[in-house]
């Protein structure tokens, strides 16, 4: 049993959903990143780190700035590899997940990529502009080093993706609440929480939803929808910004409550 299968189960025993926080490796500076990461690991159910690159498509503004800090502190890929390495070291069993721009994939070598995330103590990777349609780029190496993959699934994916998706996606399917750039909002939406409700009778995979979620409040009415799993970033960075590292805990504490 890996570690999301271990976890998911172990929350359904507890009637509770994942939380999942998102930070930007590097971020601002790679000691305080680590830290920042740390503080988050003993709230969070599931980590979901990223890879800074240049020209983060996916990304709304906050997380575009958190590139730019990261990369301007010297970050690269083989450090933040470096860096998920004495993550996993402090937090053994904690799911944690990598997402990747293509193009940095590429740089690094498909394989060689897979490989050092395997011995990094990596457990899945999600490279938002890489379709399911072209999953061939990766499969392999992907499954020679027992990563999962995971795809970005939204109201606008046609049901033939959907089935390719379910059928390709390990450790969860990444929900996007609402067809956008990441970044924190205010609401969440009915649609979001409907096609929860509708995924959920499509597949048995786990439903983790992100993109905008980014209170306690969101992640009540989640759980409230059937979701198995709550994806905040954005709002994580903006507090940290704000108000530093002893905030940054104290939301995550709440986060972690409201699963």
């Amino acid at each position: 049993m890996n570690r999301y299968h271990h976890t998911f189960a172990q929350l359904k025993k507890e009637e509770r959903i994942a939380f999942i926080p998102f930070w930007m490796l590097g971020d601002p500076n790679p000691e305080a990143s680590l830290a920042a990461v740390k503080t988050m690991a003993h709230h969070a159910d599931i980590l979901e780190l990223g890879l800074p690159f240049s020209d983060p498509l996916a990304d709304g503004p906050t997380i575009q700035a958190a590139v730019n800090r990261s990369l301007e502190a010297g970050t690269n890929t083989h450090k933040c590899l470096k860096q998920i390495a004495e993550i996993r070291t402090a937090f053994p069993d904690k799911p944690i997940g990598l997402l990747v721009y293509l193009n940095l994939v590429l740089q690094y070598g498909i394989n060689e990529f897979f490989k050092d995330c395997k011995k990094a103590g990596v457990d899945s990777v999600l490279i938002p502009e890489l379709p399911v349609e072209e999953i061939a780029i990766v499969k392999t190496a992907a499954a020679d080093n027992e990563i999962d993959l995971v795809f970005l699934l939204s109201t606008n994916t046609p049901q033939t993706r959907r089935e390719q998706i379910y059928l390709h996606s390990g450790g969860f399917v990444y929900t996007v609440s609402k067809p956008s750039i990441t970044g924190a909002k205010s609401d969440l939406t009915d649609d979001t929480l409907k096609l929860v409700t509708e995924l959920k009778s499509q597949t048995q995979l786990p439903l983790c939803v992100g993109f905008g979620i980014s209170t306690p409040a969101h992640i009540q009415a989640l759980k409230d929808a059937g979701a198995d799993g709550a994806i905040i970033g954005s709002e994580l960075i903006n507090i940290y910004q704000n108000d530093g590292l002893a905030a940054l805990n104290s939301f995550c504490e709440a986060c972690a409550k409201a699963t």
